[in-house]
């Protein structure tokens, strides 16, 4: 009768609970997993590691897994448990933020693909620019995770705000190699590779904000300002 009642309904409790842990501990995974080929794809760039470049390309398979299962998961936490509040917040975010990390994942892959036939850097400038952009955005992505791994609002507030500084890098690289293509055309080769990365890296960094602020939404139920703070004119 009513203990078997109490017990069913904790029984529930603790199976719902256990549900969302393991939705979480998806999400984390496959947060880490894109943080890893990020920075593989980086590597097989800045430091021409074609290991590295190869690795981030085999583990597509994995992250695209992930968002299905990450997918088919919330879907049925949301149709059979009707969660509320924080937690419907969370879930929903749980969907969106797995989009944002496939969509990371294949930037990723991208990078590593386009590094393995780079042709010769035209100079060590852009190659700098491009190390400095891909070490913001490596930390941006891995700040949003963590983020995410622990529904800090404060750490998503930080990768928001850094949206900028990856911007201004991008404007200024691609500037830079506008020029180089104009003064010497033996360059446009080479540069459209590089700013083909660039543009890659600067999505990665648009889609860790993404995340960033739907963490933020998920934690306090508040939107963050639509607008991102930016950082000079920003070249689209």
């Amino acid at each position: 009768g009513k203990d078997s009642m109490v017990k069913e309904q904790a029984h529930t409790v603790r199976s719902y609970e256990q549900q969302l842990a393991q939705l979480r501990g998806m999400m984390v995974s496959m947060g880490r997993l894109v943080t890893q080929q990020t920075e593989q794809a980086v590597a097989a760039v800045v430091e021409g590691d074609t290991e590295a470049g190869r690795a981030a390309q085999a583990l597509d398979p994995q992250v695209d897994q992930l968002e299905r299962d990450i997918e088919t998961l919330a879907i049925r936490l949301l149709a059979l448990r009707a969660p509320m509040a924080g937690d419907l917040r969370e879930i929903v975010a749980a969907m969106k933020i797995s989009g944002d990390l496939e969509r990371i994942g294949d930037c990723a892959a991208s990078v590593a693909k386009r590094a393995l036939k780079v042709e010769a850097v035209p100079t060590d400038v852009p190659a700098g620019a491009l190390r400095s952009m891909g070490r913001l955005v490596q930390e941006n992505l891995r700040r949003a995770i963590d983020a995410l791994d622990q529904r800090d609002s404060a750490r998503a507030v930080e990768v928001w705000q850094s949206d900028a500084a990856v911007d201004e890098l991008y404007t200024a690289m691609f500037r830079e190699l506008v020029t180089y293509m104009m003064e010497d055309p033996r360059t446009i080769r080479s540069c459209t590779h590089l700013l083909f990365i660039a543009k890659n890296l600067e999505r990665i960094g648009d889609h860790a904000t993404n995340i960033a602020e739907r963490v933020y939404y998920a934690a306090t139920g508040e939107m963050l300002p639509t607008e991102r703070p930016r950082g000079g004119a920003s070249v689209r």
